[in-house]
C-alpha cells in the first residue's frame, strides 16, 4: 500500500472545518502535536498533525481562529483517536482547546502490550513493525516559527503517515493475544486521569525527604507547594524557576520567618526573593498560627530493610509471570504499587492492593501478590 506522505498544510477555518466534517466519518485517525515549552509551564501549541490514511494534514494553531470544529472531532465518541507516547499531547490539547481527546488509543502503551518492549519510541516503532526508517533530527527544533523549514515539514508528516497502518497491526496482535481490552481500558484511565481537576493538596509528600519533617513543619512544606503550584501556572512559568523543591524543603525545616533568613537559603532565584520574599514570609507565619490539628501527619519513611524479603518475593513473582506471558513488568505494576501492598499489611494490618490492581490486573497478578503477602506475614508469625 502507497501511504501518502507528503506535507498538507492547512491554515484557513473554512479549509479546517471542511476537513473536520469529512473526518468525522473516520473510524480512527493518528494525531501527533508539535509544541514548545522551553521557558513555561505550560506548552504552547506549534503544529496539530493529522493523517487520515489519504493525507498528512499540518493544522497551523498560530493561524486557525474558530476551533469549535477540531474539539467536536476529537470528542466524538465514533472517532479513535491514534497517539504515541500521548501525556505531552493531552497537555496541549488542554491548553490549546479545553478538552482532553477521546477515545483514544495509545501505540506505546499497545507496543507494551503486543509484547514489543516498554516505552518503545515511535521511530523504532515503525522500523519494529514496518520497516522505514524515519528522521528524528527536528525533533528539538523550533515549531513556533513561521514559515517552518522543509525539513520540520517532512518530519511532522512522517509522524502520522504511518500511523494508522500501525494501529491496524497492533489491533492484529492485540486481538490474537487477547489483550485489547487491557489497552483499552488503560487508555482510558489516561484520559480519565488528563481530566482530573488540578489538586495541589498532596504536592508536598512527593517532595525529596519530606517524611524528615515533623507535623508543622510539613503544614509549612504543604502550603508553600500549594503556592508554588498556583503561582507557576498563573505565571506561567516553570516551577523551578519559580523555587525548587529543595528550597521549599529548606524554609520548611528551618520555619524561616524573616527576610535575612530567607536570603541564605540556596537557590532561591533573586527575581522571587524579590517579587515573592514577603509572600513566603506570610504563608509560613499563617501555618505557625495555625491550630495543630490542622497539620497534616508524617509521613512514612522509606521501607526498613526487614521488609526487603517481601519485596523481593513481590517482584521475583511479576517478574516469573510478566517472561511467561511477554509482558513487561512495568506495564503489570509499578513501583509505588509494590510499596503499597507492604506497607498495607505493617503494624499488623492485613494486606491490600492499590486501586490499578483490582481491575484487570487482579486475576493476572493482584491475586497472586496478595497470596505472597500472605504467606510471608503467616510465615513471620510462625518464626516468632
Amino acid at each position: 500500500m502507497l501511504i501518502p506522505t507528503e506535507p498538507i498544510w492547512v491554515d484557513q477555518d473554512d479549509q479546517l472545518a471542511e476537513l473536520c466534517a469529512r473526518w468525522q466519518q473516520q473510524a480512527a485517525l493518528a494525531i501527533d502535536t508539535e509544541f514548545m515549552r522551553s521557558d513555561t509551564f505550560y506548552p504552547i501549541a506549534g503544529l496539530l498533525q493529522i493523517g487520515d490514511g489519504k493525507g498528512c494534514y499540518l493544522i497551523d494553531p498560530l493561524a486557525i481562529n474558530s476551533l469549535e470544529p477540531l474539539r467536536e472531532l476529537l470528542l466524538n465518541p465514533g472517532v479513535t483517536k491514534v497517539l504515541h507516547s500521548c501525556s505531552e499531547d493531552l497537555e496541549v490539547f488542554q491548553r490549546w482547546l479545553g478538552i482532553v481527546p477521546a477515545p483514544l488509543f495509545d501505540t506505546q502503551v499497545a507496543a507494551a502490550f503486543a509484547g514489543l518492549g516498554f516505552g518503545m519510541g515511535y521511530a523504532n516503532l515503525i522500523k519494529n513493525l514496518l520497516g522505514i526508517e524515519i528522521p528524528k533530527e527536528e525533533t528539538r527544533s523550533d515549531w513556533l516559527q513561521r514559515p517552518l523549514s522543509a525539513a520540520q515539514l517532512k518530519y511532522a508528516a512522517l509522524d502520522v503517515a504511518h500511523m494508522l497502518i500501525v494501529y491496524g497491526k497492533l489491533l492484529q496482535l492485540l486481538k490474537a493475544n487477547e489483550r485489547l481490552e487491557w489497552v483499552k481500558n488503560d487508555c482510558a484511565d489516561l484520559v480519565a486521569n488528563a481530566r482530573k481537576a488540578d489538586d495541589f493538596s498532596d504536592a508536598y509528600q512527593k517532595v525529596g525527604f519530606a517524611w524528615k519533617l515533623r507535623e508543622q513543619e510539613l503544614a509549612v512544606l504543604k502550603a508553600l507547594c500549594i503556592w508554588r503550584e498556583t503561582e507557576a501556572r498563573s505565571r506561567n512559568i516553570p516551577r523551578n524557576r519559580l523555587i525548587k523543591e529543595a528550597s521549599l524543603w529548606e524554609i520548611a525545616r528551618k520555619k524561616i520567618q524573616d527576610a535575612a533568613q530567607l536570603q541564605r537559603v540556596a537557590d532561591i532565584p533573586s527575581r522571587t526573593l524579590k517579587n515573592d520574599t514577603e509572600t513566603i514570609l506570610k504563608i509560613v507565619a499563617d501555618v505557625l498560627a495555625q491550630d495543630p490539628s490542622t497539620w497534616p501527619e508524617r509521613l512514612d519513611p522509606p521501607l526498613a530493610q526487614s521488609e526487603g524479603p517481601l519485596m523481593k518475593a513481590l517482584k521475583n513473582f511479576v517478574r516469573e509471570f510478566a517472561e511467561q506471558t511477554q509482558l513487561p513488568a512495568e506495564v503489570l505494576i509499578r513501583k509505588k504499587d509494590y510499596e503499597f501492598i507492604v506497607r498495607s499489611g505493617m503494624n499488623g494490618g492485613q494486606y491490600s492492593l492499590p486501586a490499578r490492581l483490582l481491575g484487570w490486573r487482579h486475576p493476572l497478578i493482584g491475586e497472586g501478590l496478595l497470596h505472597i503477602a500472605r504467606q510471608q506475614l503467616i510465615q513471620k508469625g510462625e518464626s516468632l
